[in-house]
């Protein structure tokens, strides 16, 4: 079927009660990045002519998530058939096929879905194609009976199943494609006599059936159709999708000493060699160049480290953080929107805001950037292979010229020239004898104290 006559329907509808939550449900993340945009990544690639999405209450934070995307609104929630049925003014015309998918079901891979469209077409009578799959547990999911040819006979839900049809293992995952000609017309002969009162979409199975129509199934992994529907569900996504990024960094040859601790987020891109220490967190916009080293403990989001560098342990990189090829980050340094040139070092205890750093240059042990008077962010500019000396404090806006010096303990606010030594704190002063003097003068006034009492 050509990918220009598709249209994507993606049923988001749910009041999401499980999740105890102001925020829509499909709007969690998973990876740093909420579980309707992983699904809405993929249905991009789908190419569809068209791709809507069926809203409830929270219609708004959706439609803010999501810019772009149409919307159609579900106002009383009456069954997954029912939720498609909304959508019959805004598909009118449409006689393509239709996918419907789950804004809650976020990590459908795109094969499955092509998977679905060509079973939708490998024969003429194919009206409709069901997505099954083989849990672990089938627990209480509804069963797909089938006949000798593969082709689903019914839907049955547990609560209605044989002991025979307990013992299927192919579950229903809720998802379809449908004949779009077919669809509101089928739609319209399904019926809510049940005790839920609702429209079930899987009552299509029956009526397309009733019109000579066969019905495909394809088979999914578990994991592809994983739902989310509570906080426990969010965390078991979490880790499944951890658990895949995890494998695929591996797989591309970067080194995880202890995979089960490292966190990656949706975006995070890895160069080959790179070395990753236990108990690392990465938040979005992070990239790794090749042989880079992250150290245990540190975090790291929005930042660039380049090739060769080595972070941490216990080292945090904030947004518009850029650290050169070669450079040193030690533990407990803090750096955000920083560009640090090739091979600069800042080893201990400092941070670096709002900032610029030559090459080689070296940044003393709990050296800080002030750049922000409380009101608005300064920079501050370090040249190539300066030297900062320990506890020093550099006020922005300043500069610091190439191959300057600034001695330990200062507080600089003014600009140093190139090759400058710059000192700007209080004149060391020496009182010979004064510490054993006041020791002994002290310790006489708490002995008078003592007797006193």
């Amino acid at each position: 079927m050509p990918a220009h006559n598709i249209a994507a329907l993606i049923l988001a509808a749910g009041k999401g009660t499980r999740m105890k939550s102001d925020l829509h449900k499909v709007l969690h993340p998973v990876g740093g990045k909420p579980m309707l945009h992983h699904l809405l990544d993929t249905v991009v690639a789908l190419a569809p002519a068209r791709t809507l999405l069926v809203a409830g209450a929270g219609r708004e934070q959706v439609a803010a998530a999501a810019p772009g995307l149409e919307i159609v609104t579900q106002a009383e929630q009456l069954g997954t058939g029912h939720a498609v049925m909304v959508a019959r003014e805004a598909l009118a015309g449409h006689t393509g096929d239709v996918i419907v998918l789950y804004g809650d079901v976020p990590f459908i891979p795109l094969s499955v879905m092509q998977a679905m469209l060509e079973a939708r077409h490998a024969a003429p009578e194919v009206g409709l194609v069901v997505l099954g799959f083989r849990p672990a547990d089938p627990g209480r999911y509804g069963r797909l009976v089938q006949a000798e040819d593969g082709s689903l006979e019914r839907i049955v839900e547990y609560k209605d199943a044989t002991d025979d049809e307990r013992a299927i293992g192919l579950c229903n995952s809720g998802m379809m494609v449908i004949d779009g000609s077919r669809l509101f017309g089928w739609l319209s002969a399904i019926r809510n006599d049940n005790a839920a009162g609702e429209y079930y979409l899987t009552d299509l199975v029956a009526v397309a059936r009733a019109e000579g129509r066969a019905v495909a199934v394809v088979e999914a992994a578990e994991a592809d159709v994983l739902g989310i529907n509570s906080r426990a569900d969010l965390a078991a996504a979490e880790r499944a999708f951890q658990a895949r990024k995890r494998a695929e960094a591996m797989d591309a040859g970067v080194t995880l000493t202890d995979p089960d601790t490292v966190f990656f987020s949706h975006d995070t891109v890895l160069g080959r060699d790179v070395s990753i220490e236990p108990n690392v967190f990465f938040g979005p916009g992070v990239t790794l160049e090749d042989g880079v080293t992250i150290k245990a403990f540190s975090h790291l989001e929005g930042a660039t480290v380049r090739k060769d560098a080595s972070i941490g342990p216990f080292a945090r990189l904030r947004p518009a953080a850029d650290i050169g090829a070669g450079s040193k980050i030690g533990n407990f340094v803090e750096i955000k929107k920083a560009r640090l040139e090739d091979g600069v070092k800042v080893s201990h205890l400092s941070y670096i805001g709002d900032a610029f750093i030559g090459a080689d240059a070296n940044i003393g042990a709990g050296t800080i950037t002030c750049n922000y008077d409380g009101f608005l962010k300064f920079e501050t500019r370090i040249g190539a292979g300066a030297f900062i000396g320990s506890n020093s404090a550099l006020v922005a806006p300043v500069t610091v010229g190439d191959g300057a010096m600034v001695a330990a303990g200062s507080v600089i606010t003014e600009d140093v020239a190139p090759d400058a030594l710059a000192i700007a704190r209080g004149r060391q002063a020496s009182s010979e004898g004064f510490a054993k003097n006041f020791r002994e003068t002290q310790a006489a006034k708490k002995a008078e104290l003592k007797k006193g009492k």
